[in-house]
């Protein structure tokens, strides 16, 4: 779940600075986006330090 929001995100971008769109949308993807990655290398760090146990789809729940 999370890395397909974070995919979905990614093309918003890309799609908002190839369409020159407003810099207000363009800017407000980009941190969406940068909070979403954010998030997701949080999760991986606490199942690696194994403060969080990997579940099948761990990070689709999220």
């Amino acid at each position: 779940m999370l890395n397909d929001e974070i995919c979905k995100l990614r093309e918003e971008l890309n799609t908002s600075i190839i369409s020159g769109a407003d810099y207000e949308i363009t800017y407000r993807i980009s941190v969406e986006l940068d909070q979403l990655i954010a998030e997701y290398y949080r999760v991986e760090l606490e199942i690696q330090n194994g403060k969080i146990k990997r579940e099948k789809n761990r990070l689709a729940q999220i």
